[in-house]
């Protein structure tokens, strides 16, 4: 199975041993940071730094100038990624013969939503989300659209891999992040992240709903889950697969006509997000450039790995890269699709101190492979202590 390690361009630039460390762990490719939302992240090996803070989300590499004028646009990098940070790091890494793929994080912006607040979702009791644009607004889908294209092919990258390229909703750690107090359960997380700003109002208005009286129905539906009730009035119900579950807990909370139609504006809005930009970097590419979404086959979750149609995204990418720390049934939507030519790597955590379990990747790869997945993806080994990516070296030796 080819195997990809996640990296952050801090993790190679000013460690002229990084590039061959990365090579030593067995896999023929890099997904590497091209723009990346914010973040504190450890270094444990480099030799300049333990700790580096990127204040806020930016692009890692000098933006050209089809920016010109634009509002809005994407920031710069501070000191934590100056430059071409981002070139700088592939070019030494593919001087070891490894792959580079870029990492491009799209809907998940905190600086674009503070200083652009109209940009940002904004839930039934009026609070907006930072982090969170709204991918309904016309000037955010061409930003994101643009971006997409611009950081996805960058010089000498063979791939993408494109991150939060649909909705984001409540659930998100944020900073000191403290919103744990009620469970919510997914029926109460899907309702918190419905966006009621103008775009989302007009969008509801065709799907023949008022906004207006559509929002009174989220908070009425959310007053007894304030007070501790069950979401959805089963706390027991596991979590959907579209066809029941958490989506039942949705219909039961709003009642069927409210719950489908939101759904469809929502699902219709990110689908043809994902085909616009997919499509934007397909015609700023290479030939034989592969595109692919970090996605979750239930289309109305929302984050970094964006709900889709599993048979209508893999007839837009090139494939997807699936979460599977903690088991990889999320895969099997995608490989019942039939389509022998999509890419489906299966995304490990082989941090220990962030959950992850890279001691089991052998015996954890297999069962993916086994419900279809055709490639790895390890997150993440700039994060990484010696004593895990040792594991992964052995575990990558025995596949």
């Amino acid at each position: 199975m080819k195997t990809s390690a996640f990296v952050y361009p801090w993790d190679v630039n000013g460690d002229p041993e990084a590039p061959g460390r990365l090579a030593a762990l067995g896999v023929e490719q890099v997904t590497l940071a091209a723009a990346y939302h914010s973040t504190r992240a450890l270094t444990p090996r480099h030799p300049r730094h333990r700790v580096v803070t990127a204040e806020h989300a930016a692009v890692l590499y000098p933006v050209d100038d089809r920016w010109e004028g634009r509002t809005p646009r994407p920031y710069p990098a501070g000191d934590w990624a100056p430059g071409d940070a981002y070139g700088e790091a592939a070019a030494a890494l593919a001087e070891t013969g490894l792959e580079v793929h870029t990492w491009v994080v799209l809907a998940h912006n905190s600086r674009l939503g503070a200083e652009h607040p109209d940009t940002s979702v904004v839930n039934a009791y009026g609070d907006r989300y930072p982090w969170a644009p709204c991918i309904a607004q016309p000037a955010t889908r061409a930003y994101l659209t643009e971006l997409a294209a611009e950081a996805a092919v960058r010089p000498g990258a063979r791939g993408t891999e494109l991150e939060s390229l649909g909705w984001y909703g409540l659930a998100h750690l944020h900073a000191h992040d403290k919103t744990a107090g009620v469970g919510l359960g997914e029926a109460g997380q899907y309702l918190m992240s419905l966006c009621f700003c103008p775009a989302c109002h007009t969008g509801y208005g065709e799907q023949g709903l008022d906004p207006r009286e559509l929002a009174h129905a989220v908070r009425s539906a959310l007053e007894p889950v304030w007070r501790g009730a069950p979401v959805g009035g089963d706390a027991a119900r596991p979590s959907g697969d579209g066809t029941g579950g958490g989506w039942a807990g949705v219909v039961e909370l709003l009642g069927e006509r409210r719950a489908d139609a939101t759904r469809a504006w929502r699902d219709r809005t990110a689908r043809t997000l994902q085909e616009a930009a997919v499509a934007a970097v397909r015609a700023a590419a290479p030939e034989g450039f592969q595109v692919l979404l970090h996605a979750d086959p239930v289309s109305y979750h929302c984050g970094a790995n964006a709900g889709v149609d599993p048979a209508h995204i893999l007839s837009v990418a090139d494939g997807v890269v699936v979460p599977c720390t903690g088991g990889s049934g999320l895969l099997a939507p995608f490989a019942e699709q039939g389509r022998p030519d999509a890419v489906l790597a299966a995304n490990f955590t082989i941090v220990s101190g962030m959950g992850g379990s890279p001691g089991t990747l052998a015996e954890d790869a297999g069962r993916a492979r086994d419900l279809g997945a055709s490639e790895l993806r390890l997150y993440h080994a700039g994060l990484a202590s010696d004593g895990d990516l040792e594991a992964v070296r052995s575990a990558l030796r025995g596949l």
